[in-house]
């Protein structure tokens, strides 16, 4: 039984050591097998690359889904004991550091953690846990921490200086990101080498659940577990003024009908997911009202209620589908150049089955966002089960080891959520907090979540049905990927440290040093790349 397990591990390509001599397994129809290996693993590629393209298509909706429900406030009545006076305070429901952790770094990882799952769940019964999951999510780590940080201190205008305000709540995040590798690396090489318990994969989840306990206390400076740091003063504009003119306090324009504007370009209906970080921490608004009356339509901050049947709801779905299926919008159509406007027809017919896809998502402004959240995160698990199936079949037809595959394509395509998340927060915030909490937390719930859970239901499964713990297949090419890793992110830290330091800050600057050090992020991607590979392809 362990042999014939040990088979098929092996025959899917995540030891590198066995190759059939033709791959008998397709996609969609019988007939791909009659295809030569070389035209299989190009019509594969571009599978991979269209499904990215449908990430970056559902990226937009993702995120306003994220923005309303990080905008939701709840009404609290309290008495001025000197007036007697009523008070309406409205507070944000979410906190500031636990959406940056869980809706944000949870909701824009969620593609590497579906794949890692899916990979999980095929695994069920081998003895050898899956080797695209961690491969996917180390390779993540490394374009999170390289790649991204090199787009986002290029971002901010020439000269601007943006910094973390918050030290405090970035040197918890960092600890446990730093932690989180240095933990798997323990599980990988220390405690069981090359063998998961099921006491180590529930440590691991469990420590997600200790990273958001430790950082809302350091947040909320609770006494003998936050660090004495004092949080630095953010500026009244702290969400720009041209996003908050979008908005009409916590009610965005988007909510309403008549001012909808219909066909415009998706990209720029990414209004400020950002908006639960109100320069007031909890967002309060305050509305003396006299004696005991308090009507609920005189609060400016009061939400209309969307429910499913609404006539509102439904033409606003209406709306969704009819935007999908317009090619051009109205910004395209003043575009004098003929082959600029062709560039962006063809661009929209490629995205076009895509945006019909996504239409039937909820409209976000459903139960504050939530349904619309939900259904993103499941479309997104669909297209990592695709991503999964291709990424076998290549490594099928060409032989490439899949651990090589998923720490360069399908890390850098499964993080491009990050890239945009990140990117959007450089460039409209005026502190860099979420921009780079994003990227630290996103390689934090790599680990616990993304590595944890699979590993967790692997565990489980073999503990019940075989009582045998999980073995790692190229546990030493992980092990050896974690300590590159962990090597040249010190480098880009200390970067980091250094720009606070001399600049005093870390996004932006000057020129000159902003495009140096983005070049050096890029190098520790590449000497990451290279030799990761080098070493699972057994030259070094």
């Amino acid at each position: 039984m362990v042999l014939e397990r040990d088979h098929i591990v092996n025959s899917r390509g995540f030891s590198g050591s066995l190759r059939h001599e033709k791959c008998e397994s397709y996609f969609l129809f019988h007939g791909e097998t009659d295809l030569g290996d070389a035209l299989r693993a190009i019509l594969y590629f571009l599978g991979i690359a269209y499904c990215f393209i449908g990430l970056s298509a559902i990226t937009a909706r993702f995120f306003r889904s994220m923005e309303n429900v990080v905008k939701h406030t709840r009404k609290v009545v309290e008495t001025d004991p000197c007036t007697n006076t009523k008070i309406i305070r409205y507070e944000k429901v979410w906190n500031y550091t636990i959406a940056d952790i869980t809706l944000l770094a949870f909701g824009t990882s969620f593609p590497q953690i579906s794949l890692a799952t899916i990979d999980a769940i095929r695994n069920l019964g081998n003895l050898y846990a899956g080797g695209l999951g961690p491969g996917t999510l180390v390779g993540s780590a490394a374009f999170d921490l390289f790649p991204i940080h090199a787009v986002c201190v290029v971002v901010p205008k020439a000269g601007e200086c943006k910094k973390i305000s918050d030290i405090g709540v970035w040197l918890v995040e960092l600890f446990w990101s730093f932690w989180a590798y240095i933990w798997l690396y323990i599980i990988l090489e220390v405690w069981t080498p090359n063998v998961v318990t099921l006491g180590e994969a529930f440590l691991t989840v469990l420590q997600f659940g200790l990273l958001l306990v430790h950082a809302y206390a350091q947040d909320k400076r609770w006494p003998y577990i936050s660090l004495p740091l004092e949080r630095a003063e953010r500026a009244e504009n702290w969400v720009p003024e041209e996003v908050a003119s979008c908005k009409h306090e916590n009610i965005a324009y988007e909510d309403y009908p008549e001012l909808h504007q219909a066909g415009g370009d998706e990209s720029r209906n990414i209004v400020d997911i950002f908006a639960v970080h109100a320069r007031s921490e909890s967002g309060l608004v305050y509305q003396n009202l006299p004696g005991n009356d308090m009507p609920e339509s005189s609060s400016e901050h009061s939400q209309p209620k969307t429910m499913l049947g609404d006539s509102h709801v439904l033409r606003l779905w209406t709306q969704q589908f009819a935007d999908a299926l317009m090619l051009e919008s109205s910004e395209s159509r003043k575009v004098n150049n003929i082959y600029l406007r062709l560039a962006r027809i063809s661009w929209q017919l490629l995205l076009a089955p895509w945006r019909i896809l996504f239409a039937f998502i909820p409209p976000y402004q459903i139960t504050h966002g939530w349904i619309a959240f939900i259904c993103s995160l499941l479309f997104i698990s669909g297209i990592a089960y695709v991503v999964t199936k291709l990424t076998d079949l290549i490594s099928c037809v060409t032989g490439i080891n899949a651990y090589v595959i998923a720490f360069t394509a399908l890390a850098s395509g499964t993080s491009w959520p990050d890239l945009v998340a990140s990117k959007i927060a450089a460039e409209r915030q005026t502190t860099a907090d979420s921009a780079i909490a994003n990227i630290i937390c996103s390689n934090s719930v790599n680990i616990y979540v993304g590595i944890g859970v699979p590993w967790l239901i692997n565990t489980a499964y073999n503990f019940i049905a075989y009582r045998e713990p999980l073995r790692i297949q190229n546990a030493g090419g992980l092990s050896f990927s974690l300590l590159v890793f962990f090597s040249t992110s010190v480098g880009c830290i200390t970067v980091l440290v250094l720009r606070r330091w001399k600049l005093g800050a870390e996004l932006g600057g000057p020129r000159i040093w902003a495009w140096t050090t983005s070049v050096y992020f890029m190098l520790l991607w590449i000497i990451f790349v290279v030799l990761s590979s080098l070493r699972v392809s057994g030259i070094i």
